[in-house]
């Protein structure tokens, strides 16, 4: 779901269950969770997020904030670069003879684009035929916020910074995005949906919030 307020979008998913009041939750990587008792209208859930507009854009605007301070990256041969989970030399990921600094980042991310379009390609092939779900389209993108996104009209995106992220970090993201082509709110079943394929998905939510903001160039 998804309100305008001072001019700025808000974008927020709603999970319903057995709770008396209605809680506003916006995790470290900006990602909005409004968790509501069952039975809420739609009307009472966006009235809620439009009553607290402005601390929601204040938050997230501080998460923002967090992500561009400047972060001291050595673009040199033996500067440490993550993918898949792991560090790795620079001149062990892409080719660094005679190119300048700006040369050097532009090809470590067409490196991370391509390394990202390549796994979700192989690694969502499994995921979708065990959830019986085909995305009309899938595209890797540069976002600061999300790692994936399904549009209500099965349109699949996906981080280019998840190649940095370990396998099975990538492939709860797949799971994720797959689960929201039946279940487009984080409701109950969505979430049982997900566990059924990947129980310990918690533990891959944890990994994103708490190292999500060194996965970056």
């Amino acid at each position: 779901m998804r309100i305008e307020f001072e001019n700025q979008t808000i974008d927020f998913n709603v999970l319903y269950g057995n709770r008396k009041k209605l809680s506003i939750h916006i995790d470290s990587t900006g990602h909005i969770t409004i968790k509501a008792p069952n039975g809420t209208t739609d009307a009472a859930v966006m009235e809620a997020v439009e009553r607290h507009g402005a601390r929601i854009l204040q938050k997230l605007q501080a998460i923002e904030n967090a992500r561009s301070a400047p972060k001291t990256k050595e673009y040199q041969d033996e500067g440490k670069f993550l993918h898949l989970g792991k560090y790795y030399y620079l001149h062990e990921l892409i080719e660094t003879k005679d190119l300048n600094e700006d040369e050097l980042k532009a090809s470590l991310k067409k490196f991370y684009f391509n390394s990202c379009k390549k796994l979700i390609a192989e690694r969502i092939k499994t995921y979708q035929t065990e959830l019986k779900v085909k995305p009309k389209t899938i595209e890797i993108v540069e976002s600061r916020t999300k790692w994936g996104s399904c549009s209500s009209d099965k349109h699949l995106t996906f981080n280019y910074r998840l190649a940095m992220a370990p396998l099975e970090v990538i492939d709860y993201v797949i799971i994720h995005e797959l689960c929201h082509l039946t279940h487009m709110n984080h409701d109950r079943s969505f979430w049982r949906r997900v566990g059924s394929i990947m129980p310990d998905y918690k533990e891959k939510e944890e990994f994103l919030a708490r190292y999500g903001q060194a996965m970056t160039l």
